[in-house]
This record gives structure tokens, C-alpha cells and sequence, in this order.
């Protein structure tokens, strides 16, 4: 059955409203943690490629908590594993004239970051890149060599499946009876508190953020146990917390994190016979934690080396992550503030990007405002960006613009006060407007004072469900089609799961009739001599963003 005649079955079924953007919290699909899983370095290098060696704070605490670790006059050799940008190495180094670095990362960029730091010398730091859940730590590092490795907010980039092959890496190179230093993200973080209720959960305990990077929330049981079953004992264990301020943005974050020391257990017995014991005899082996063990666990006053930068980064809360983005028409350029590409791939709203419809429509109507010039002109699903409306708004005598996302419409009135001027400001509302809604329906169509002369919808036509209410929810909103002029509907898109057949279909059951179709390709069915007068000016054809764009221009029979 054609996807034509399944829309044309939908004829017999009530109209209901729709909410195309999702609500429920149902996690992150199989394929996005896919991808996520098989794209952790690329998200990793991204990171710093924007942020460079500014987002994290040196760690300089680490001679404070772990001093007899470094303190003794022999020579030791230590391997941090996650080196990032060098927050901890060079810290040491300056301190511990007599220890020597093994430095990984599986980011390329952050090692280059490393090499390139001031204090970077063969002598005491060798930087590799490396993914610790393949390549084999002994192809830079001798067996049995390394004193003390470090893991510092590291282990928690992860998944929770990979992470013994990371311990399992590391015990290759650890001396017998050498130690791991390990600080990372506790369960309860504010953090973790943050990502509820939003579609951001991979598995329990694990996130994905806005930039792709993951994070996983740590218990003492979980680490306890995955420690034991690599052949390492748990020597200390504590869940530290912190309340950091942000006075500048009135912000107290409650921060809780994970702070231990693992250590090497018998040579003899290897990860896989400890893999074997059941739970009471995995219980009889955790050393019993000392009474200053247990004081350790809450904590005010330690040192954190999570910037506030990055809390709010995590939180999703930084201006970083929108981005200003110009639009330069031929009469006009408009400066907008939207999501960065960065956070679109996480981002369940499409409407805080800028799509190229838009883009093409905007242009359209900067250089043939007669198309808008004294009508009452509604945008459908207008996004965050809005351009088609502040071009409008120029010529128009109302423009409202409307979305079904709030969010989009919040930045989308940043962006309007931001572009327009004042004498324009008056012409162009905003509102919301969920397709099939009545009373939404009803709210616009009462600031046209009986309906629209010109409808426009750039890319709002990639859901298959949301065909009918859109067309049913622009008939309602239509102006008078008794008037010399009729209304028209003007469609800009690029056919995504709905094909053009389906859009005539559905566009029949509420009276619209095509008048016209364009693309920039194909030309072979022309139906009137309307789209191609726009496109007359050949720098207009040259601006033209995507070759798969088509317009429909449709007008009520």
C-alpha cells in the first residue's frame, strides 16, 4: 500500500492534536549508544578542540590528599591515565623533582596539548595517546614498572562494560603491591540529579551530555566490587562532598565525588580466580575501613578541581553551549543565537537550530516582498531563528510566528528583540501553537482577526503523523477564500520520510490545490509560473543552500 493512499485511510479518523516534540523520558536509543560507544574518542578530541587547556583547573590537591604516595626520596615512575591537557602531571612534576610521568589519552588533541605545555620535557613525561580498552599499555610502558597510576575523573568517561578491560590494562604495568589513586563522579551528584527526566540515560548510572561526552556515577559497592574482580584490594574508600557557589550566576551546586586508593593485591592470583569468589568470600577480603577511613567519607573542605565552568557545562546551563550564527541576506542580516552544533545531536527539539529551508525561504522574501507586502502571514513550526518572520515583518502587516516548543519561542524572542527594530517589533507575535489544538487554533487566528493570507512552514513536513494536523490546522487558520487574492500555503522543505505524493494527498482532504512546485534540480513538471519568478535574479539561484530543497505552493480549490 502506498504511503499516499495510508494517509488518505486517515480521512475516516478524528483529528487530534499533536505534540510532535517528545515528553517521556525513555533514554537513549540503541543507536545512539552505538554510536556514542564507537564515537567516544572523536566527541573526546571535539571537547578539546573548543576548550583547549582552559576548562579544567590544575590539580593541585593531589600533593595535599596522596603526599606519601609521592613523598618518598627513591625514584618513582607513575602513569596517569586520562591525562586530558596535563591538569595533574604538571602539578607533580613541580612538586616531585624525582618521579617520572607516563601520560595517555585517547584524545590525540589533549596529548598534543600535553607536549606542547611549557614544562613538557622528555626527561620526566612521555605523552602517548592510547584507548585503554584496546591498545596494550606495554607497548610504551615495561611489565611491573609503574609505582602509582592516577585516575582522576577518567574512569567515569566510560562504559561500564569497558571498564575492566581498562583495570585489566593497567595491572599489566603496576609493580606488585602498587597503587591506584582514583577520584571520580559519586551517585547523587548534582550533576546526575540534573539529567532526570530527560532522554539523556544510556544505563544505570550513565549519561550522555549535550557535547556527546558521557559520564558515569559512581557507588563505593560498584567500585569496590570492580576493583576486587581485576585483583586489586580496596586500601581506602570515602564519598566526598562539596557545596560550590557560583555567586555570578546565583547558583549553589551540591558536589559529590568518589575518592579512593586501590592497591595491587598477590602477584599469584590473577583477576580471573578472583572473578570466582562468591559474594561472602569477595566480603571476607574488602579490608574492614578504619574509623578515620569512615570520617573521610563526608567532607567540606577538600579541595575540587571541577571548575564551574564545567558544572555548568554538565548541567547544561552555559551560554557555551549556544552559539551566534549570521544570516546574510542581500537586505538584510540577521545575527542568531541557537543551539551549537555541538549539542544538536542530543537535543530532542529541532527547532533550536536553523534548518536550510529557512534559510532559502528567508532569502526568498528578502529579494520578492511581494509575496508578504500588506498581508497577515503565520509561520508554522518557526523554530528558534524566526527568519522568515523578521523578513516578513518588514513588509507584512502582521507576522506571527509560532512554534510548539516553548523553549524554541523563549529563544526566538531573544533573537526577535535582538534583530528588529523598534518600529517593527509591533508587527511580529510570537505564540504557541500545537497542531490540531483547537484552542490554540482558536488564540492565533483571533490575532489575525479572522484568518491569514499567507502561510509559510519551512521543513515541517519530516513527520509522517503530523501531516494531516498540519494541513487541517492551516485551513482553520486561512483567511477568507472569496477575496480576489486566495490564501495561499507555501511549503519549504526537504522530503525526509514523507514523499510529495503523500503531502497532495493529504492536502486534498482540506481543499488545498498545488498551483505550483519547485526545485533546484528539476524542472520537468511545471505547474504555473509563480515559484520561478522569485528565483529570476541569478545571485538569488547562487544562494540557494541545498540542492534536495523543493517548494510547494498550494492555494484553497
Amino acid at each position: 500500500m502506498s504511503s499516499g493512499m495510508k494517509i488518505i485511510e486517515e480521512q475516516q479518523k478524528p483529528i487530534e492534536k499533536l505534540q510532535i516534540y517528545p515528553t517521556s523520558s525513555s533514554g537513549v536509543s540503541s543507536f545512539w549508544r552505538e554510536k556514542y560507544e564507537r564515537d567516544a574518542k572523536k566527541y573526546w578530541d571535539i571537547f578539546y578542540k573548543h576548550h583547549g587547556d582552559r576548562f579544567f583547573k590544575d590539580r593541585h590537591y593531589l600533593d595535599k590528599e596522596w603526599n606519601s604516595y609521592f613523598s618518598a626520596s627513591e625514584k618513582k615512575v607513575i602513569l596517569e591515565v586520562g591525562c586530558g591537557a596535563g591538569n595533574t602531571i604538571f602539578p607533580l612534576i613541580a612538586i616531585y623533582p624525582h618521579i617520572f610521568v607516563y601520560a595517555c589519552d585517547f584524545s590525540p588533541r589533549a596529548v598534543d596539548l600535553v607536549k606542547a605545555h611549557d614544562e613538557y620535557t622528555e626527561t620526566r613525561v612521555c605523552a602517548f595517546a592510547s584507548d585503554l580498552t584496546r591498545d596494550g599499555l606495554e607497548k610504551h610502558i615495561s611489565p611491573s614498572s609503574v609505582d602509582i597510576v592516577t585516575m582522576i575523573f577518567v574512569l567515569s568517561a566510560l562504559s561500564p562494560e569497558k571498564m575492566p578491560l581498562v583495570l585489566q590494562n593497567i595491572r599489566k604495568v603496576l609493580k606488585p603491591n602498587g597503587c591506584i589513586l582514583f577520584r571520580d563522579y559519586a551517585v547523587g551528584d548534582l550533576a546526575q540529579e540534573r539529567f532526570s527526566g530527560k532522554d539523556q540515560k544510556i544505563s544505570e548510572n550513565f549519561y550522555v551530555r549535550g557535547d556527546g561526552t558521557r559520564a558515569f556515577y559512581f557507588s563505593n559497592e560498584f567500585l569496590e566490587t570492580l576493583f576486587f574482580e581485576q585483583g586489586f584490594e580496596v586500601e581506602e574508600i570515602g564519598v566526598c562532598c562539596k557545596q560550590v557557589e557560583n555567586r555570578s550566576r546565583e547558583l549553589v551546586m551540591n558536589r559529590r565525588w568518589v575518592q579512593a586508593t586501590f592497591r595491587r593485591s598477590n602477584a599469584n592470583k590473577s583477576p580471573c580466580d578472583s572473578a570466582k569468589l562468591d559474594q561472602s568470600e569477595q566480603q571476607n577480603n574488602i579490608q574492614p575501613k578504619s574509623e578515620e577511613q569512615e570520617r573521610k567519607k563526608i567532607v567540606d573542605d577538600t579541595d575540587i578541581d571541577i571548575s564551574d565552568g564545567l558544572a555548568m557545562e554538565m548541567f547544561e546551563a552555559s551560554p557555551s553551549s549556544h552559539e551566534i550564527y549570521v544570516v546574510q541576506l542581500r537586505n538584510s542580516a540577521f545575527e542568531i543565537k541557537l543551539l551549537s552544533k555541538e549539542y544538536q545531536h542530543t537535543c530532542k527539539s529541532t527547532g533550536l537550530m536553523l534548518w536550510e529551508s529557512a534559510r532559502l525561504m528567508a532569502s526568498v522574501l528578502d529579494r520578492n516582498q511581494n509575496i508578504v507586502s500588506g498581508k497577515r502571514v503565520l509561520e508554522l513550526g518557526c523554530g528558534c531563528t524566526g527568519i522568515c518572520s523578521m523578513v516578513a515583518a518588514r513588509s507584512a502587516s502582521l507576522v506571527v510566528a509560532t512554534d510548539a516548543d516553548t523553549k524554541a519561542l523563549t529563544l526566538l524572542t531573544e533573537n526577535v528583540t535582538t534583530n528588529l527594530e523598534s518600529s517593527l517589533l509591533g508587527k511580529l507575535k510570537t505564540g504557541v501553537l500545537e497542531w490540531g489544538n483547537k484552542e490554540h487554533i482558536d488564540g492565533i487566528k483571533g490575532l489575525a482577526c479572522g484568518g491569514f493570507d499567507v502561510i509559510i512552514g519551512t521543513d515541517v513536513t519530516y513527520v509522517a503523523e503530523a501531516i494531516i494536523p498540519l494541513f487541517q490546522t492551516a485551513k482553520e487558520l486561512m483567511g477568507d477564500s472569496e477575496v480576489q487574492e486566495k490564501p495561499v500555503l507555501i511549503l519549504c522543505h526537504v522530503f525526509r520520510k514523507v514523499d510529495e505524493g503523500s503531502l497532495l494527498s493529504a492536502a486534498s482532504l482540506f481543499g488545498f490545490k498545488l498551483a505550483d512546485r519547485w526545485s533546484v534540480n528539476s524542472r520537468e513538471f511545471p505547474i504555473g509560473n509563480i515559484i520561478d519568478r522569485w528565483f529570476s535574479e541569478k545571485d538569488l539561484v547562487a544562494e540557494i543552500p541545498s540542492s534536495a530543497l523543493h517548494i510547494l505552493y498550494f492555494q484553497i480549490e
